[in-house]
């Protein structure tokens, strides 16, 4: 199985793994991978480097949106293996150590068990690793606001509710905002289709998940690369009102 690369753009490429999407910046050879999908979707990962012309040695830097298993999948891989390092929000850097865990529990599943497409998501979830914890040994904080300097100079913007400490990409000159949990265009548990929040058991803290996407509101972009469904064209402050008319 290949995995499924899309150039949405110049150096800009998502990738869709299992239920789960990356994305990959480059400049040349050297990329910034953005997620790392489940454990079990580490060979598509590499897959989709080798597809954009880079490898795992050249990439710059893994950035995460937030610290749950389905986006840290081979974070830890890359950092031990070939010495990448791991960026997120610092109010995410203890979570990706696993010093506490903000993600739905088996419990909370169980109890939305009934819902449609629940039990078959949970199922190719623990297939793929869900369950699993890979936590960063080393995980770093964000140097400062502002564009990174990495391949494609993404800008971290802070979105919490869905995790205290996650963030969103945006790519200002490219119209682009790399989207993580914070605003999603599709899942296997939602029936609703286009832009929307993911369901409530998914978020440590609704209220402020809904909150941010004031802040995704503000971003100036036309093309919504989200951690979960296809790509979103469309300005993006018109896909945030669509999900908060959808989480009312």
């Amino acid at each position: 199985m290949r995995a499924e690369v899309r150039q949405v753009a110049d150096n800009t490429y998502l990738v869709h793994g299992n239920n789960t999407n990356w994305v990959i910046l480059t400049d040349g050879d050297s990329a910034t991978l953005v997620d790392t999908g489940y454990p079990g979707d580490r060979q598509l990962l590499l897959d989709s480097l080798e597809q954009v012309g880079s490898s795992p040695k050249s990439v710059a830097a893994v950035l995460i949106t937030h610290a749950h298993n389905d986006h840290l999948g081979s974070a830890e891989y890359l950092r031990d293996t070939y010495g990448t390092p791991v960026y997120l929000h610092e109010a995410e850097v203890p979570h990706a150590r696993r010093e506490f865990l903000q993600q739905v529990t088996v419990g909370d599943v169980l109890r939305n068990v009934w819902r449609p497409g629940v039990l078959p998501w949970m199922v190719h979830t623990i297939r793929v690793g869900g369950t699993e914890q890979h936590p960063v040994a080393v995980p770093q904080a964000f140097a400062g606001a502002g564009p990174l300097d990495l391949p494609g100079r993404p800008v971290p913007v802070h979105t919490p509710g869905h995790t205290s400490g996650h963030c969103v990409f945006h790519l200002p000159d490219r119209g682009i905002v790399i989207s993580g949990d914070a605003l999603v265009s599709g899942h296997p548990t939602s029936r609703i289709k286009g832009p929307q929040l993911l369901p409530d058991m998914f978020h440590h803290e609704r209220d402020r998940a809904v909150a941010s996407l004031d802040i995704l509101e503000g971003l100036d972009a036309d093309t919504l690369l989200p951690g979960h469904g296809p790509l979103h064209t469309g300005p993006v402050r018109e896909a945030a009102r669509r999900a908060r008319e959808h989480a009312i």
